[in-house]
């Protein structure tokens, strides 16, 4: 597809879309090739494939995950300390 194809499909600046395909390109999970002005986008297929195995270990429920244990707990950033490292 081309970029252009591509951000059809989505309701964003067309800049947003170029940005992302830049980094997953970056990460190997597309490449392009010019064709005249054109650049086409491929998806690489096994780059891909190891993504989906590593968020496929998200996808295990939580609790099993956590060795049954069912507390979540979650971090919060103290917000003075953000401003500060800004």
């Amino acid at each position: 597809m081309t970029a252009g194809e591509i951000a059809a499909m989505f309701a964003h600046a067309w800049q947003t879309t170029t940005r992302h395909l830049q980094v997953l390109e970056a990460a190997g999970l597309l490449t392009h090739e010019r064709q005249g002005r054109m650049r086409i986008y491929r998806i690489e297929r096994n780059r891909l494939a190891l993504v989906g195995d590593w968020l496929a270990h998200f996808q295990v429920p939580a609790r099993r995950r956590a060795g049954g244990r069912q507390d979540v707990y979650i971090k919060k950033t103290n917000s003075r300390q953000g401003a500060r490292s800004a």
